[in-house]
């Protein structure tokens, strides 16, 4: 019987479709594999190492942090330094980007941002966390210190995004704009294997992924939205399944695979919306576009929004095609 493919195999066999062959995108997910494995291992033995619970400092948006997001950050920044193809870093843990000047990154050509541990708040409870990362060609002169404007590039700009999943089983996501792949990490190897090749969202969905509680937060137009998919009508197979974990990987990687919408938009708690428009919002659309889906601020496609800061937020929807567009119809001005 033939063993599936690895990671490193694929992407050595896809390299061509990568717009710039060089090999450095095989050493930038090579390091991202790594520290993902690292993390893994980390989040397994969390109850036994004493490194649940949360910390006294917090982040640059106000959020105290989880043990682990510190460690998650760590580990991510140390083992993606130690390549030379990234000039730095921006982490939604850090309030300004890291910018590496060691010689072996004065000619490096891409920056990458990464939200190390996204759904942190789940991981006392055991409930599935994840990784999420964004690749841009920087835009400043190569040789000479990187600059903001590297990172405020919009999300059509990325030239690959995924994520790692760390829960029954640990999957890394990853698109380079030539469809979505999923590989599982089998810990027994020590490697990531193909498993879900060529990921599309199916034709129809029929879970909604929203936290509720907000409702009243929400603008007239979502609660419609939500409304409907609530509402019994056999042609569109309603009602639909209410499906929220509080993990926006999990949420989208669920419904990527079995169909559905997932929603965070502004209210009067969010005015600009919750999610960071660079560190979750347009890697999991450039995913999703690439998957068949679409991703929205409820007016316009996410990766078309010019970023202004480092942690802007973003209202988001995301899912199926029509679905998404369903939920811009209730939105429109009346």
């Amino acid at each position: 019987m033939q063993r599936p493919i690895t990671l490193g195999e694929f992407i050595v066999e896809n390299q061509k479709d990568f717009q710039y062959a060089k090999g450095e995108l095989t050493a930038l997910l090579s390091s991202i594999k790594l520290a993902g494995k690292m993390v893994n291992e980390k989040i397994n033995k969390a109850g036994l190492a004493a490194i649940l619970g949360k910390m006294d400092s917090q982040n640059v948006q106000g959020e105290t942090q989880a043990r682990l997001d510190i460690i998650a950050n760590d580990i991510f920044i140390s083992t993606l330094k130690n390549r030379g193809e990234i000039c730095a870093l921006a982490s939604e843990e850090l309030e300004e980007y890291v910018a590496f000047d060691e010689e072996i990154h004065r000619n490096a050509k891409y920056v990458i941002l990464i939200d190390p541990l996204d759904g942190s708040s789940n991981i006392d409870v055991d409930i599935t966390v994840g990784t999420i990362f964004s690749i841009y060609r920087r835009v400043s002169k190569i040789g000479e210190p990187p600059v903001k404007e590297d990172f405020l590039q919009p999300g059509i700009k990325q030239v690959a995004a995924g994520y790692l999943i760390y829960g029954t089983s640990t999957i890394l996501v990853y698109t380079t704009g030539n469809g979505v792949n999923g590989f599982t990490f089998d810990p027994g190897v020590g490697s990531f294997f193909l498993s879900h090749p060529q990921i599309r969202f199916p034709e129809k969905g029929r879970i909604y992924s929203v936290n509720e509680g907000n409702y009243i937060h929400f603008p007239e137009g979502v609660k419609k939205f939500i409304k409907w998919t609530q509402e019994f009508d056999e042609n569109d197979d309603r009602p639909f399944t209410s499906r929220y974990t509080g993990s926006l990987v999990a949420d989208i990687h669920r419904n990527m695979l079995m169909g559905g919408i997932y929603l965070y938009p502004q209210g009067t708690t969010a005015p600009n919306g919750k999610l960071r428009l660079l560190y979750e919002c347009n890697p999991i659309a450039f995913i999703t576009e690439q998957a068949g889906g679409k991703c929205s601020d409820g007016n316009q496609r996410i990766m078309e929004i010019v970023p202004r800061e480092l942690h802007e937020r973003a209202p988001f929807i995301c899912g199926n095609s029509h679905l998404v567009e369903k939920a811009e119809k209730f939105m429109e001005p009346c």
